[in-house]
């Protein structure tokens, strides 16, 4: 089954530029790139928790993201 997390996570893997954006803000911010990913979600009609998308990224077996995570793990 697939979860809003899943579909969300998709569908800004598929913009690469709005990929770094959130990357280069977690970096800086990983709270405040959490909150734009969850607002993101919502107005995309796929409305996510902060927990529900902390969740999915642990528990995703992707090289980009683990390594992403291990930069911006202080917020996330």
């Amino acid at each position: 089954m697939s979860t809003n997390a899943e579909k969300l996570y998709e569908r800004i893997k598929e913009d690469p530029e709005h990929t770094q954006l959130l990357f280069r803000k977690a970096l800086q911010d990983p709270q405040g790139a959490l909150n734009e990913i969850c607002e993101l979600g919502k107005s995309l009609g796929l409305p996510v928790t902060s927990e529900e998308v902390k969740a999915y990224l642990a528990a995703i077996d992707d090289t980009a993201t683990k390594q992403w995570l291990f930069k911006a793990r202080g917020g996330l």
